[in-house]
C-alpha cells in the first residue's frame, strides 16, 4: 500500500515543472492521509508560499470529492475545485477583449501615443508622480493620445483620477485592492471601466476573481528589476498551470518577457504579454513593437489551428 508520504513524494517528481528553487519545505509530510494533507506537503515541497499550498491542497481534496479517486497526475485546474463560481453580471467589471495581444507599460502620455498610432491594442500609462495635479494632466493626455487609435488605455494605480477622466480601464496591484472599501469598488464597478489585477501565485488569483476583474495578469514570470516583487518568479510551468485554471478570463503575462520568450508564453494558453523595456530601450520603438506584434499574432494563430 502506498504510503501518504510517498503520495506526496510522487506528486512532487510528477510535477516536478511547478517546482522552484525558493520557499520550499523540503521537510514538509502529510498530517493524515487525506488528498488535502499530501497535496499541502507536496506544494511546499514545490516551493509553493502556505497560503498558495493551501489553495491547492483544497483543490485537491476537492477534486478527488467530484471524481471519485485521488489522481496524483492530474493536478487541479477545474474552477471549481478552486472554489470559483460564475459571478452574475452585475457583479463583474466591464470585459475586455479575451485576447489584448501586445500589452505595453509606458511611462508617460507621450509614449502612450507613440504606441498607440504603432498599432499596439493594448496600452498601460504607469506614470509616478506625487503631484495630483500632474497625474491628472498625464492621464488626460494619455487619454487624448489614443483617441482614434483603436488602442484600449488602463491606467495604472490612480483609479478616481482615472475614473474621473473616463478612462477605458484601471490596473491596480494587489496592495491597491486591499486599500479599496467595498463601496469605491462598487463606484469603479459602476463607472463602466474595465479593471486588470496584478496576482503572483494561487491565493491572489482567487482573491482577484472574488472581485470579477476584466483581466487578470500573472507574474512575474521571469526575473525583472523594474519593481521589487513579493514572490520569486513564477517560471513557464506555473504559467500555464495558472492559465488553464483561469481560461474563461483574459490574462496578461508580465515579468521579464523578451521576443526570446514569446513562443513558450504563448504555448502556456496566455492571450497576452506585457513588455517595458522590450519597447521603451529598443533602438526603434515602432519597429520592436511591430515586430513583437507579428510575432505574437503568428504564435497565437498557431496554436489554435
Amino acid at each position: 500500500m502506498t504510503t501518504s508520504l510517498q503520495s506526496t513524494l510522487a506528486i512532487v517528481e510528477r510535477h516536478a515543472a511547478l517546482g522552484l528553487p525558493s520557499h520550499t519545505d523540503p521537510e514538509a509530510t502529510p498530517a493524515n492521509d487525506s488528498p488535502h494533507a499530501i497535496a499541502f506537503a507536496a506544494a511546499r515541497r514545490l516551493g509553493f508560499i502556505p497560503a498558495d499550498a493551501e489553495c491547492v491542497a483544497q483543490a485537491w481534496q476537492r477534486q478527488t470529492e467530484r471524481t471519485g479517486r485521488f489522481d496524483i497526475e492530474h493536478w487541479p485546474c477545474e474552477a471549481a475545485d478552486f472554489g470559483l463560481h460564475p459571478l452574475a453580471p452585475e457583479q463583474a467589471f466591464a470585459a475586455a477583449p479575451m485576447e489584448l495581444g501586445v500589452y505595453a507599460v509606458l511611462p508617460d502620455a507621450e509614449w502612450v501615443g507613440r504606441m498607440a498610432r504603432a498599432g499596439l491594442p493594448t496600452l498601460q500609462l504607469r506614470f509616478k508622480s506625487t503631484d495630483t495635479q500632474a497625474v491628472r494632466r498625464e492621464i488626460r493626455a494619455a487619454i487624448d493620445a489614443v483617441a482614434g487609435t483603436g488602442a484600449h488605455l488602463y491606467i495604472n494605480d490612480h483609479w478616481e483620477e482615472a475614473m474621473t477622466a473616463g478612462a477605458y480601464g484601471v490596473h491596480l496591484g494587489q496592495e491597491d485592492l486591499d486599500s479599496l472599501t467595498p463601496e469605491q469598488l462598487a463606484r469603479l464597478r459602476a463607472a463602466g471601466l474595465r479593471l486588470g489585477l496584478s496576482t503572483h501565485g494561487y491565493a491572489e488569483m482567487l482573491r482577484a476573481e472574488a472581485v470579477g476583474p476584466s483581466y487578470v495578469a500573472l507574474g512575474a514570470v521571469f526575473p525583472t528589476t523594474l519593481k521589487a516583487m513579493p514572490t520569486p518568479p513564477q517560471g513557464l510551468g506555473r504559467l500555464g498551470a495558472y492559465a488553464r485554471l483561469l481560461r474563461h478570463r483574459p490574462l496578461v503575462a508580465i515579468g521579464g518577457i523578451a521576443a526570446k520568450h514569446l513562443s513558450d508564453v504563448a504555448a502556456t494558453g496566455v492571450g497576452s504579454f506585457a513588455v517595458v523595456r522590450a519597447i521603451t530601450a529598443a533602438a526603434d520603438p515602432q519597429a520592436a513593437a511591430h515586430a513583437l506584434q507579428a510575432r505574437w499574432a503568428a504564435l497565437r494563430g498557431a496554436s489554435k489551428s
